[in-house]
């Protein structure tokens, strides 16, 4: 009659209890101690992909034989060591999570989080077992694709444990930037694998870690395992890994910046150097102001101008060049073409002498503002001699017809190299003029030139008359260096002995 009470007793207490847990959002399974599974919840059967305690198995083998359990490690429960198992034998355990496949399925179908209770009766004795199941699938989905995009990222980063401030997580871009395998990474804390070393708010990143609070972006130097450091910039951001509260720290690689910053620093060094020790003058200037920004000690000495006089104005306030014309036909063909060279211009001194010079120019870049360089080549004394020479010249040729034709070309020659007078067109001149002009190159004299065009000696005057008017001279040796200039001296040559009159 005892016995038949407590079956009655057991089988209210069971009624009731599953009034209690059936809506319950964790699953759970209540099994006899005899191993027979007595009851499930909704929860519990989807779970396991059932609808019915059936689908569970009448008993605790049956379960065994149905679903097929693996640890997250990928090693497989062994008889015995099923979480059912586990409870028949009164253990009490909290939290073992297992990944769980009906039976013959090749991957995983659900995450279950388990934990048991023993329900004892009034002698102490377990009058039913608990299994308490939470489907944890999504969480560790989640989990595994953040690992996934973690490890795959480029960009360097760890994560760090606070509850002890370890590293738990080392992706591939942290350890190619600073070549340490996960090895020497992973397990070590942020004091013996200081990633603040030489931080600007090293404290303040100390203090956030205890306060598990958001690292604001700072500038720090790894220890590299071959010695040196890497400059980076290193922040962190609070997280949860599988509950657990833990520190995302992200790292920006400024190496490159660093070096490349280095590198400019060698470059500017090595420009200024050249710029101050250069034999010829040089200034720079803004390219949007025109204010002069420099000039080195050639220019001072050219010009006359002291740094006082040029840093801050313009060359137009510094009346540079010797006209308002000159100075804006150099800007505009700069603006045009990018760069200039061996322009002739005209310089004005601080003592008002006019200076003739040779400009070139090109851009160049100098911190945050566009430049040019400008480069200016006194050739005063040279165009002095220059012009003494043509001047000889012009001299000797008034009268050259006592000279031979190949005296008269090389003195030809020697006045048109330094000249770099502008060149009136060629066009000017109609084909008979040309014909003419280039037999005059040549050394024909009138009667010859006559004989070769069939024209008259007075025809052949005529013409030789309009090719002064038109190409501005009044001497036959002018209008000879003239078409020698322009490539008129092509054709046949005259008789040796020929004369210029």
């Amino acid at each position: 009659m005892g016995k038949a009470n407590s079956g009655i007793r057991r089988a209210g207490g069971l009624s009731g209890l599953r009034q209690i847990i059936a809506g319950l959002t964790e699953g759970v399974i209540l099994i006899d101690p005899d191993q027979t599974i007595l009851w499930a919840n909704d929860t519990a059967l989807a779970m396991h992909g059932g609808v019915s305690l059936g689908d569970l198995g009448r008993t605790v083998t049956e379960y065994r034989e149905r679903f097929q359990l693996r640890y997250r490690n990928n090693h497989p429960l062994e008889a015995g060591d099923y979480p059912i198992e586990r409870v028949i034998d009164g253990e009490a355990f909290c939290d073992v999570v297992v990944e769980v496949a009906r039976a013959g399925a090749e991957e995983p179908e659900w995450v279950h989080q388990v934990r048991s209770l023993v329900v004892t009766g009034e002698h102490g004795d377990p009058d039913y077992l608990v299994l308490i199941l939470q489907d944890v699938s999504r969480r560790f989905e989640a989990e595994e694709r953040f690992e996934q995009a973690f490890n795959a990222n480029p960009a360097p980063a760890l994560i760090c444990r606070l509850s002890d401030l370890r590293f738990i997580k080392a992706n591939r871009g942290f350890q190619e930037m600073t070549g340490i395998e996960r090895e020497g990474i992973v397990g070590r804390t942020v004091f013996e694998f200081d990633i603040f070393h030489g931080a600007s708010e090293r404290e303040l990143a100390k203090e956030r870690l205890s306060e598990r609070r958001t690292i604001p972006q700072m500038e720090a130097e790894l220890a590299l395992p071959g010695g040196g450091t890497r400059l980076v910039i290193v922040a962190g951001q609070t997280i949860e890994i599988a509950e657990e509260p833990c520190m995302l720290l992200t790292f920006a690689d400024l190496e490159p910046r660093r070096k490349a910053e280095k590198a400019l620093v060698q470059s500017e060094e090595r420009f200024t150097q050249a710029f101050r020790l250069a034999p010829v003058a040089m200034l720079v200037a803004s390219l949007r102001s025109h204010r002069v920004l420099d000039a080195n000690q050639a220019f001072q000495a050219m010009t006359g101008y002291g740094e006082e006089c040029f840093l801050g104005r313009s060359p137009g306030e510094l009346t540079l060049w010797d006209t308002a014309d000159t100075r804006r036909r150099l800007e505009q063909g700069l603006e045009a073409a990018g760069s200039l060279r061996n322009v002739d211009a005209k310089v004005r001194a601080r003592n008002g002498e006019l200076l003739d010079a040779l400009v070139s120019a090109a851009t160049i870049s100098m911190v945050d503002d566009p430049c040019v360089l400008w480069v200016i080549q006194d050739i005063t004394e040279r165009r002095h001699s220059e012009l003494e020479l043509i001047g000889a010249i012009e001299a000797v040729m008034k009268d050259a017809s006592w000279f031979s034709h190949g005296i008269v070309e090389k003195l030809a020659n020697l006045k048109a190299a330094p000249t770099r007078a502008p060149a009136r067109e060629v066009a000017v001149l109609t084909r008979r003029e040309k014909e003419v002009l280039s037999l005059l190159c040549q050394g024909a004299e009138d009667l010859a030139i006559a004989a070769e065009l069939s024209m008259s000696r007075a025809t052949v005057r005529n013409h030789v008359a309009r090719i002064y008017g038109k190409i501005g001279v009044n001497r036959r040796g002018a209008a000879i260096v003239w078409g020698r200039e322009r490539g008129l001296a092509q054709g046949k040559t005259s008789q040796p002995g020929a004369k210029i009159r």
